[in-house]
C-alpha cells in the first residue's frame, strides 16, 4: 500500500512538472503562412534573389532601428532560433538583416531587444557595420514577436529517501505537503527568453 501511495505521488509530481513546462508552441504573430519558413541566412545570401518572395523568420537582438517614410527599418544581429521560434541565448550572430516594419516604431521600446520576425524575403542590401562594408538580407515584416529575458530559479530535483525535516528518517518519505523534499545540491538559476 506504501509503495502504491508512493508511486501515485511520484506521478502527481511529475504531471505537475509536466504541466508547469508545457509544449512550446509559435505564438500566433510569427506564425507565419507557411510551415517552414526560411531561417537559414547562409543559405540565402550565398544567392538571395533566389530567395525573394519566399516566407522567412528570423530573430535576434535589435541592433539599430531607423525610422524612414511610412516606415520603420530595424537592423538584426539574427541569432538560431529554438522550436518556439525564440532567439536562443549565448549564441554568436549568424550575420545581420533589415527588417522592415510597415508605420512608425519608437527606438527606445526596439532598440537592443531580442525579436522575431516573420515575412517575405525582399533581396539584399548593401550597407555598413561600423566603418565596414556589410550585405544585408532584407525582408518585410508581416508579424513581429518582442521578448523579454528573465531569470528563472532550478532545485535540485526531489529525493524520495527525504522525509520532512528529519532527513535521517528514511523510507518512502516525502516532505512538507505530501510533496517530495529536494534533493542535495544547490538551486540553478538560469537565463531564459519569454514572453
Amino acid at each position: 500500500m506504501a509503495l502504491q501511495k508512493y508511486a501515485f505521488r511520484l506521478l502527481t509530481v511529475g504531471a505537475f512538472a509536466l504541466a508547469l513546462t508545457g509544449c512550446v508552441s509559435v505564438p500566433d504573430a510569427i506564425q507565419g503562412s507557411s510551415p517552414t519558413p526560411q531561417q537559414d541566412l547562409v543559405r540565402v545570401m550565398n544567392a538571395p534573389e533566389l530567395y525573394v518572395g519566399q516566407e522567412s523568420r528570423f530573430g535576434g537582438k535589435v541592433v539599430e532601428v531607423i525610422n524612414q517614410q511610412g516606415k520603420t527599418r530595424l537592423e538584426i544581429a539574427t541569432v538560431p532560433l529554438d522550436s518556439g521560434a525564440r532567439p536562443v541565448l549565448g549564441e554568436a550572430s549568424r550575420g545581420r538583416i533589415y527588417a522592415d516594419v510597415n508605420g512608425f516604431l519608437d527606438p527606445v521600446d526596439f532598440r537592443g531587444q531580442l525579436i522575431t520576425v516573420v515575412g517575405p524575403i525582399t533581396g539584399a542590401e548593401q550597407g555598413k557595420v561600423g566603418n565596414t562594408p556589410y550585405k544585408f538580407m532584407t525582408m518585410q515584416v508581416n508579424g513581429y514577436k518582442r521578448w523579454r529575458v528573465q531569470q528563472q530559479v532550478m532545485m535540485p530535483p526531489p529525493d524520495p529517501w527525504y522525509w520532512g525535516p528529519h532527513p535521517w528518517r528514511y523510507g518512502y518519505g516525502y516532505g512538507y505537503g505530501g510533496w517530495p523534499g529536494y534533493g542535495p545540491g544547490p538551486a540553478q538559476v538560469r537565463t531564459i527568453v519569454t514572453e
